[in-house]
């Protein structure tokens, strides 16, 4: 399993991630992505999920029309992991 990522690691990994935030209430992460409409939006998320089932890591997402919110923790380890890290930046990339 992996393990959480200390205060420090936390802060690195926002420092290199672009517009993800702490989440409120918990430790986790969130960003939302808009695109240009709901084809380019669902398309992305389809690339992205594939890459997630992949990882055997999976994120909660909400899609409504163009606009996706995304919020990543590690549930196994009780927040943030390296592994939420890894996928966010997959999905910047994926996003372009």
């Amino acid at each position: 399993m992996p393990k959480r990522l200390g205060a420090d690691a936390r802060n690195e990994a926002l420092s290199i991630l672009t517009g993800w935030k702490p989440a409120e209430g918990r430790e986790a992460i969130v960003k939302r992505f808009v695109f240009r409409d709901f084809s380019e939006a669902f398309g992305w998320m389809t690339r992205v999920a594939l890459l997630a089932e992949a990882m055997d890591h999976h994120p909660e997402w909400s899609n409504i029309y163009r606009t996706v919110d995304v919020t990543l923790s590690t549930h196994d380890a009780g927040g943030l992991t390296e592994l939420d890290v890894k996928l966010a930046r997959a999905m910047d990339a994926i996003a372009g």
